[in-house]
């Protein structure tokens, strides 16, 4: 059992009120049940009772067993001096204010039904289910899951642009270096994320800007940041580049970190660091003031065109710079400008417009919605529980129900939960 049941059951008054009686014997009467505090100090404001007859009004604190009273320091806190009533599940111990009079408690399990209880357990308390609600969640009224959908999905998105800021303060509100960094992270993917970012923030951003007109220069500060010539290999290419970087390294004083940061181990070769890293090469060379760029769009197909760009020939016929393979294409494809979209450029840019006052909540649904639903574990999951998602708008919402409210069997918060919970105890509610 949580206190967040406890704290269900007050709000919505599932429980007898009839014949109510504090644990010293009082006759209580609830005339108002008070608002629901989320912030720090009691649970309840502004509740107004009657305790054998005598009006009072002020806040109420809700705890498992009385002695939580004690455990959480309550009785040193001014926020608690006007705390009127203490309900509980058991009442272990005594509670006295500062005036050493008793603290009037309600013992909440003498006056629940049997069965409410039971609801709640049997919809939340099973350990072995992927989700609590499995069993019903596809049972859920479309109105109440679409809403729920949306605030899910900005939930998300704040969540995102509120950790992008912090990378914004660093940078000094420069939101060009951010892209860059964001996009390097986000090319790496899962297995070399955090190498790409460590390279990213090895490269200043104004040097880039100088490089990035010259394919050859800009290739060489980025693979020479990254420790990828440092070898001896014979290939024209690479040793034009390697000459090129001692040159940038004498010039800036640069310090290349070590290539060690990027795996290739069980990797598709189209996702190798160094194909990857060209790709970002020639997006780089392309653009110009890309962030600005991309703040204007707002359709799908014209972020496509952003990123159909061109890298040097020499990896038409080359996954790393040691070897030689077949013939191929190595363009940015549109499932993985949907991942930088999703990822990166989607949340920057929200966080740009909401500084500015001009976040337009529907522009970003509509693009999102118009991108295909990501494929993952969570989402397949979903799936065989009868959920299934149409866009990335809905996968990046389920995402954030299954790890921010399922894993965290947050379901008394959620509205699945509530609407599955109040469908059986309303019914239930009338015995009451």
């Amino acid at each position: 059992m949580k206190e967040d049941f406890l704290h269900y059951i007050w709000k919505y008054q599932l429980f007898s009120i009839k014949n109510l009686k504090t644990s010293a014997g009082e006759e209580l009467i609830i005339i108002g049940p008070g608002s629901h505090n989320s912030n720090n100090g009691p649970d309840f404001l502004n509740v107004k009772i009657k305790i054998n007859n005598q009006l009072w009004v002020g806040n109420i604190e809700i705890h498992l067993r009385s002695s939580d009273w004690y455990a959480h320091n309550h009785e040193q806190d001014a926020n608690y001096d006007a705390i009127i009533l203490h309900i509980v599940w058991e009442e272990d111990v005594p509670i006295f204010m500062k005036n050493d009079e008793s603290l009037p408690t309600l013992i909440l399990k003498d006056f629940i039904d049997r069965t409410i209880f039971d609801s709640y357990r049997k919809l939340f308390d099973k350990q072995q289910k992927w989700i609590p609600c499995e069993n019903n969640i596809s049972q859920i009224d479309d109105f109440v899951f679409n809403n729920w959908k949306e605030r899910l999905f900005f939930e998300r998105l704040e969540r995102k642009a509120n950790e992008i800021n912090g990378c914004l303060i660093e940078n000094k509100n420069n939101f060009e270096a951010v892209l860059f960094q964001l996009l390097a992270k986000n090319f790496g993917l899962k297995v070399n994320g955090e190498g790409f970012l460590a390279l990213a923030k090895s490269i200043d951003f104004q040097i880039l800007k100088k490089l990035r007109f010259d394919q050859t220069q800009l290739s060489a500060y980025i693979f020479g940041q990254a420790g990828f010539l440092e070898d001896n290999i014979e290939s024209d290419y690479y040793n034009e580049l390697k000459t090129e970087y001692r040159f940038l390294k004498h010039k800036y004083g640069l310090s290349p970190i070590s290539k060690n940061n990027f795996s290739f181990f069980r990797m598709r070769p189209s996702n190798f660091p160094t194909i990857r890293l060209t790709q970002l090469i020639g997006l780089y060379n392309k653009h110009q003031n890309l962030f600005s760029k991309l703040i204007e769009i707002k359709n799908l197909k014209d972020f496509y065109k952003i990123f159909d760009v061109q890298t040097h020939s020499f990896w038409k016929t080359h996954y790393t710079f040691e070897k030689k393979s077949k013939a191929k294409s190595i363009k940015i494809t549109p499932q993985f400008i949907d991942l930088l979209l999703i990822n990166t450029i989607i949340p920057l840019k929200f966080l740009y417009k909401k500084n500015k006052g001009e976040a337009n909540e529907s522009s970003f649904l509509d693009i999102l919605k118009q991108i295909k639903p990501e494929k993952n574990n969570i989402i397949n999951k979903f799936k065989e529980v009868g959920i299934k998602a149409k866009s990335a708008y809905e996968t990046q919402a389920l995402i954030e129900l299954k790890n921010n409210y399922c894993s965290k069997k947050l379901c008394l918060k959620c509205s699945i939960g509530n609407s599955l919970l109040q469908k059986k105890l309303f019914r239930l509610k009338r015995f009451c």
